[in-house]
């Protein structure tokens, strides 16, 4: 079915106005932030909290984020609650009386647009990463008439429900996790069980990761059959390490440090700091890392992994405040541990396992709802739906 276009400038909100907050301390407003995104909802924030001028966007504006753009975000402006409405100047806004606002949202979302988008993108990495307006707006989009418009996104967004629901149970498998530790060892803070403590040190061989190629940089390291675990890993894990985004070759793996199935690794810089996963493959790991490796039948991984999750804020506390936070050796070897029972440990480490089956089954089940929402989307915007 051939389809009208139009190019995204033409939907684009140029003049939309904007105000500065700080010139109204007292005053509440509902901020369409990017952090606010991630939560789902935005913030209601006084003037007096907010450091810079804003967007003012209206309800049903669509709004797509240029900042970290392989990170897909976009977002539909909600209702008037009383307060006036601002976006971060990090959004790309959108409005048209001849687009659906929940059409253009996954358009926007979609792999034809995404991989168009990203072709817009300068910088030099990580948060620094920015779309160029001028660029995406040259992107064209598909117009079916609106009850068309209606149709296809009713469809995408039943389906990404599905996703959505999926995601859910998943989250609901770690609060269950989070709840039997609970439920066996007591809060680890206040430690109502009364458990005798150990030394981080003294229950596992704590090792620092190295990678040491000169320079850094070299991509004759990389690109080989190794896993190379990097805190971003370790922070989107789940708590198991099952997939990776850099490998290193042989070179590589000469100047890096291996850390076995059954390692813990803790992320120890930056944002990420106090995260940790247990690794199913062995693999290799930066300095930015740090693996803890128990000795044999003394503490079980699964009990230690968690029990650090739930003190990662006692260590961020104990990382030098430089410009960058960061944990040493010296901090972790004698970080107080509750050392229950390996008996108990091992009951803790049975749920974990019986939890992991399901939680490989949701993950299949998730990835086959992935795969049939995004054969929806390409066909919807080619007009074959």
């Amino acid at each position: 079915m051939k389809w009208k276009t139009k190019q995204l400038g033409e939907l684009a909100v140029s003049k939309g106005g904007s105000v500065n907050p700080e010139k109204h301390p007292t005053e509440e407003f509902d901020l369409y932030s990017i952090p606010a995104f991630d939560k789902g909802e935005p913030e209601v924030i006084r003037g007096r909290a907010i450091g810079s001028s804003k967007k003012i966007v209206e309800p049903s504006d669509v709004l797509l984020s240029r900042i970290v753009p392989h990170i897909r975000r976009a977002w539909i402006v909600g209702e008037d609650r009383g307060r006036r409405l601002i976006g971060s100047g990090e959004w790309i806004q959108f409005r048209s009386s001849e687009v659906l606002p929940e059409y253009l949202r996954n358009f926007l979302l979609s792999d034809p647009f995404h991989r168009q988008f990203m072709q817009t993108v300068s910088g030099v990495g990580g948060s620094l990463l920015r779309a160029r307006p001028a660029q995406v707006y040259e992107i064209h989009i598909p117009l079916p008439p609106l009850d068309e418009q209606k149709r296809i996104a009713a469809i995408l967004d039943a389906a990404d429900e599905l996703r959505a629901k999926r995601r859910e149970s998943l989250a609901q498998l770690d609060a269950l996790l989070q709840s039997t530790f609970l439920d066996l060892f007591g809060d680890p803070v206040t430690n109502p069980k009364g458990w005798e403590a150990s030394t981080l040190g003294d229950m596992a061989m704590v090792e620092r990761g190295r990678f040491s190629p000169r320079p850094r940089n070299d991509p004759s390291f990389y690109h080989g059959k190794h896993p190379f675990i990097q805190t971003g890993d370790i922070a989107n894990s789940g708590g198991y390490i099952t997939s990776w985004n850099q490998t290193l070759n042989d070179r590589g793996t000469k100047v890096s440090k291996c850390f076995y199935p059954g390692t813990i690794v803790m992320a120890i810089v930056g944002a990420t700091i106090g995260r940790t996963a247990i690794l199913k493959i062995p693999a290799y790991c930066p300095d930015s890392v740090v693996g803890i490796t128990t000795h044999k039948g003394d503490v079980d991984p699964a009990y230690l992994e968690r029990f650090l999750r739930f003190r990662r804020n006692d260590l961020f506390e104990r990382a030098p405040q430089t410009a960058r936070a960061n944990l040493n050796l010296e901090i972790l070897r004698p970080f107080p541990v509750l050392n229950p029972p390996v008996k108990l440990q091992k009951r803790y480490s049975d749920v974990v396992n019986q939890v992991e089956s399901l939680r490989r089954k949701y993950e299949e089940q998730l990835a086959e709802i992935d795969d049939l929402f995004f054969s929806l989307q390409s066909r919807a915007f080619r007009g074959e739906l």
